[in-house]
């Protein structure tokens, strides 16, 4: 198979498996979203879904998160770890929305990349969830993925991302992330791996990544 041929059948399947995309992370609105990717940063979604209605019950927008001290955000974001820098973070980025975009989210990367604790991912995952516009934002699942699959070299994830847009058509970008990132957690893990249950690796899977897999078996 061709590299085009492999990213097709990659749509394809991930497509039959996951025909809905709900988006992981509990949000009501481009700011509640904002905040809880920011804290989702070396934390599982399900931990910060469980943390997020306690912190939005105190302030779900700008204006009152503003009100609350960097220390209580950080008391109650604890549970998902990096709470110093992700406390501020939100407290900094609060002041700014409200200083400099009327207490609303800007719709840009280069804005939201400006504002603190929020990265080029950060970003991306922004723009696609709440703002629908075409981003694929790589997290560690699909970063390992692409490269087992043969799409990417997978040096950095920089060139992840590039690998990606490049081999899959603009308007799929925004589910297919998300189906991948499924796919990683259920079927494709970095531990406990089986590639029995892989489907898509057992198609279309690096040569070597495979013969890795089955040496490690032995």
């Amino acid at each position: 198979m061709t590299k085009k041929e492999r990213a097709q059948f990659v749509m394809q399947t991930l497509r039959e498996i996951y025909p809905t995309v709900p988006i992981p992370l509990d949000h009501k609105d481009a700011y509640t979203l904002l905040v809880a990717v920011l804290l989702s940063a070396q934390c599982t979604d399900v931990r910060v879904n469980q943390i997020t209605p306690i912190l939005f019950a105190k302030a779900d927008n700008p204006y009152d998160m503003v009100k609350m001290t960097v220390e209580e955000i950080k008391e109650i974001i604890k549970p998902c770890g990096l709470s110093p820098m992700k406390s501020k973070g939100i407290h900094g980025l609060s002041q700014i929305l409200i200083e400099k975009y009327d207490g609303q989210v800007p719709q840009s990367f280069e804005a939201l990349e400006a504002l603190p604790a929020v990265g080029h991912k950060t970003a991306s995952v922004v723009m696609s969830q709440a703002f629908g516009v075409p981003a694929f934002p790589v997290d560690t699942h699909i970063h390992r993925l692409m490269y087992r699959w043969g799409l990417s070299d997978g040096k950095n994830v920089v060139q992840t991302e590039k690998d990606a847009k490049a081999l899959f058509p603009k308007e799929t970008w925004n589910d297919l992330h998300l189906q991948i990132i499924y796919y990683g957690r259920e079927y494709s893990p970095a531990r406990g791996w089986n590639l029995d249950n892989d489907l898509i690796t057992r198609e279309v899977g690096r040569k070597s990544v495979i013969e890795d897999y089955y040496k490690q078996r032995k």
